[in-house]
């Protein structure tokens, strides 16, 4: 392989992608970006200089630039994780998902159709349109059990259902058309680089803030989390060793209550950085009203993608939480702008916009 695409390789996954493949491979990486709120070029400073890596500003919705950009880069493959993905914002405004996640994919098979059709055979023999999707879209699991590549798609929110739209999309073109794609389905990533609205680094900045730390109804729903440079390894197994119309399962064999998950980041603040006269942060919890429709516990049966292409994870939760609570202790350059222009803290998710 010579040449990838990544779309949405400004992203917080997407850019853990293209640092890792520009570090650790030979490979040249077009990194295809619209650049919307939660896209940061600062994500990527350290592989900007490099002389295989290549930024291209565009819609992927937009097929005649899609054409123009396999034209130009002629790629061996296409890791498409451009998405909108915020569970919360799908809930106050779904039309970016419809037409990001189901339009947007739509396009970028056509593009790489398109493309991959008039190939020379050499190129068109290995070509491989690995797309990423998310755990989101088998709906919720009770105590017990674990999503498999076989669990029945069960989406619950405007967000998983534009993903289970999209995989199902990659899936028919696959069938119908022979394009070779590739899908994996992933668990709660967390790590540096992280938009400041999710969960972790949310409890981080409010924390060192002395803000509230709101968690969702008791704090009991359940996530299995995985470290994105764990991911981003995994994502790299699959698209250059997947067998295409396989899907892989990626996790982190990591299930934890979101209350422990945030008097854990509470803990490591405790030790990090402590507040004058022996206050604890976990003093800052606050319980506030559940979000609509929130899946109980989701969990990912990733022994496939280890015993077929042997990754596993090699980050504990423990071991990813400190190295992610220190980064963002050492990287406030990279977080306070995006709080002083693009997201301040504030609830979403509530549903009030309709």
């Amino acid at each position: 392989m010579k040449t990838v695409i990544v779309t949405g390789g400004a992203g917080f996954i997407g850019s853990a992608v293209v640092r890792h493949v520009i570090a650790d491979t030979g490979v040249k990486v077009v990194n295809l970006d619209k650049l919307t709120y939660a896209a940061n070029l600062a994500s990527l400073s350290e592989v900007d200089g490099s002389d295989r890596y290549v930024f291209e500003q565009a819609d992927i919705c937009d097929g005649a630039a899609l054409d123009r950009i396999f034209a130009r880069h002629k790629p061996d493959a296409v890791m498409h994780l451009a998405a909108e993905s915020h569970v919360d914002r799908s809930i106050d405004g779904p039309a970016d998902f419809i037409q990001t996640n189901i339009v947007g994919t739509y396009t970028m098979l056509e593009a790489a159709r398109k493309y991959w059709s008039a190939a020379p055979a050499e190129v068109k023999a290995k070509f491989c349109f690995h797309h990423i999707s998310t755990d989101e879209v088998f709906g919720s699991l009770g105590d017990e059990g674990l999503f498999t590549e076989t669990t029945a798609y069960d989406p619950r929110s405007p967000y998983s259902a534009s993903k289970a739209s999209s995989d199902h999309l990659v899936r028919a073109w696959m069938e119908t058309y022979g394009l070779p794609t590739v899908l994996s389905n992933c668990s709660n990533n967390y790590g540096p680089y992280h938009f400041p609205e999710k969960l972790i680094p949310l409890m981080i900045i409010k924390g060192l803030a002395g803000e509230p730390l709101p968690v969702y109804g008791k704090g009991e729903n359940v996530r299995d989390w995985l470290y994105v440079d764990d991911h981003a390894r995994a994502l790299w197994t699959v698209c250059s060793k997947g067998v295409p119309g396989e899907s892989y399962n990626i996790g982190g064999n990591e299930e934890r209550k979101n209350i422990d998950v945030v008097t854990g980041i509470c803990s490591l603040l405790d030790e990090l950085v402590p507040q004058q006269g022996g206050k604890k942060y976990s003093e800052q919890i606050t319980y506030v009203t559940d979000r609509p429709g929130h899946d109980f516990r989701y969990a990912i049966d990733a022994s496939k993608i280890k015993a077929e292409l042997g990754w596993e994870p090699s980050e504990s939760f423990e071991s990813g939480l400190r190295k992610t609570v220190q980064w963002y202790l050492d990287r406030k350059d990279w977080w306070q702008p995006i709080l002083d222009r693009k997201y301040s803290g504030q609830r979403l998710g509530t549903g009030s916009k309709g």
